[in-house]
């Protein structure tokens, strides 16, 4: 099992930065991924970004492109997401994700693919 814990959620004002942080623990090394997705209230859980732990290679959804920056570091088993440009429709629930496989296994962006969750952080961007 794989254990997922994300901090770094706050209340932010349109147009700030915030760092969310994601630590894993336990059989980690069965994971080749490590993303975030998010749900706003009344709204579907969607795909935000994800990246791989062996290379740093990610991919990202189309609306948070070109602001937020997904990284990883293989020896603490991390994961952080770099939003800024933050907007009210950034607000939601943040949940760090992992994705089992070989570590060139290819990326998803769908929900049902990813293995591991953590509890999620909460991140109000207000206008």
């Amino acid at each position: 099992q794989v254990q997922l814990v994300e901090s770094g959620g706050r209340l932010a004002q349109a147009g700030d930065s915030l760092r969310l942080s994601c630590r894993a623990s336990g059989r980690t090394g069965s994971v080749f991924a490590m993303g975030w997705f998010r749900q706003a209230p009344g709204k579907e859980r969607e795909f935000v970004a994800v990246v791989r732990k062996i290379n740093g290679d990610a991919v990202y959804a189309d609306s948070v492109k070109g602001r937020f920056t997904i990284s990883r570091d293989t020896v603490k088993d991390a994961a952080y997401l770099q939003m800024n440009a933050l907007r009210p429709e950034d607000t939601g629930v943040y949940y760090c994700v992992g994705d089992v496989g070989g570590p060139y296994s290819d990326f998803s962006r769908t929900r049902g693919e990813y293995d591991y969750w953590g509890q999620g952080t909460q991140v109000t961007v207000s206008s």
